[in-house]
């Protein structure tokens, strides 16, 4: 028997009745990822999900990789596969785990008997296979409580399995199985982040990203776009609504007080991201604000932007430190494209004293001389859509 891919999920084991559902979706998006590195057989028994190569141009280490980044599964593994018999369990395990067991001091072997066919206990197996690895390596001994190897062994239903040191997988639950949203997309830190959050959430996203050609570049767009691809792999594929800003940020610097102009632009935000969404089947928008991290983002000033919308704001990042947000960055692949240095709109005419404490009248009453349903409706109706990950 070939190697083969033990995928465990997470959180689907607390579905109970509605496991199914998360199932097929974790299968669906599976299956998706998989098919940009290679071709590949995907079942799932007994609630595990197995990947076999379908030919020997595709690499089972290119799927594992691909594997870790779909949200739902808390553990990657690559294994090897053997008849349910303890004698040729034992001889793979010799075998299969060679350079592992030459490399410690310390091993334990430990079992999963999911068929219960199977004439041996888990324990029994794991005493049995055990003292064959001891035998074979005697540079290795048992050690139950604090090995630096664990041996797995599991008896399924249609082979029995050996691996040592599952990989962490991506954990959360599978894209998809949590609704839609919208999530703003900027060029900085903090909205790339966040959209990851959400998508582990299960979220399919609709990323949006609003641009002030030519006070941003287009390298500024190109910028947003790269960050999106990054994104791909966790998110699965979406489409890239870039939203044209100019007028509406010239505007509001032509008829309303300077240090309302980030909260007017911020609205305006809101009110274009709801429509968005609406009209993507969306039940909520993502931002990527985190409490009293710029003028912006005091509570006061959060409630003002929120307050034209009916949708919910989810807020993945609102209580943690910019230390934080960083390493997740840094993990997720996004914090060397967004440190480069092209400005986005939120950085246009900023104010030189904003309003950090702003009530909500008081941000409508500075707003109220503009044509709002006008310049929202003109900037809807100039978004550039870009797919991003549908080349399969």
């Amino acid at each position: 028997m070939n190697d083969i891919l033990l995928l465990k999920p997470g959180e689907l084991f607390l579905k109970g009745l509605n496991k199914r559902f998360f199932e097929e979706k974790l299968m669906n998006n599976l299956r998706r990822r998989l098919k940009h590195v290679g071709r590949y057989e995907v079942s799932c028994r007994q609630s595990t999900f197995y990947v076999e190569a379908r030919d020997d141009e595709s690499d089972l280490d290119d799927a594992l990789e691909a594997a870790k980044q779909v949200f739902g599964f808390a553990t990657v593994t690559r294994a090897a596969a053997c008849e349910k018999d303890k004698d040729v369990i034992a001889q793979k395990a010799i075998e299969y785990l060679r350079d592992d067991m030459r490399s410690v001091s310390t091993f334990k072997v430990e079992t999963k008997r999911g068929d219960k066919r199977f004439p041996l206990t888990s324990i029994e197996l794991s005493q049995y296979v055990g003292g064959l690895l001891a035998e074979a390596y005697p540079n290795a001994r048992a050690e139950m409580h604090d090995p630096e190897l664990t041996v797995h062994l599991e008896v399924r239903e249609m082979a029995a399995y050996v691996h040592a040191k599952p990989q962490p997988g991506a954990g959360g639950m599978p894209v998809g199985s949590n609704g839609s949203a919208v999530t703003l997309l900027s060029g900085g830190i903090d909205s790339p982040v966040s959209t990851y959050l959400i998508a582990k959430r299960g979220v399919r996203l609709v990323p949006v990203h609003f641009f002030s050609f030519p006070y941003t570049s287009e390298l500024a767009k190109e910028k947003v776009i790269s960050l999106a691809k990054l994104l791909e792999p966790y998110t699965g594929r979406m489409t890239l609504q870039i939203v044209p800003f100019t007028h509406i940020q010239e505007e509001i610097r032509r008829l309303c007080p300077e240090e309302y102009f980030t909260l007017i632009m911020r609205r305006f935000m809101m009110r274009i991201a709801e429509d968005i969404a609406k009209h993507n089947d969306c039940k909520a928008i993502v931002t990527g604000e985190n409490l009293g991290q710029v003028a912006s983002q005091t509570m006061e000033a959060m409630a003002s932007t929120q307050s034209v919308i009916d949708l919910p704001v989810l807020q993945p990042l609102v209580g943690m430190d910019k230390t934080d947000i960083i390493a997740h960055a840094r993990k997720i692949g996004t914090f060397e494209t967004s440190i480069l240095p092209y400005e986005d709109c939120c950085t246009v005419f900023t104010p030189r004293h904003p309003k950090t404490r702003p009530t909500v009248a008081e941000v409508a009453e500075a707003e109220s001389v503009m044509d709002i349903d006008g310049l929202v409706q003109e900037a809807i109706a100039g978004i550039e859509r870009i797919k991003i990950g549908y080349e399969c």
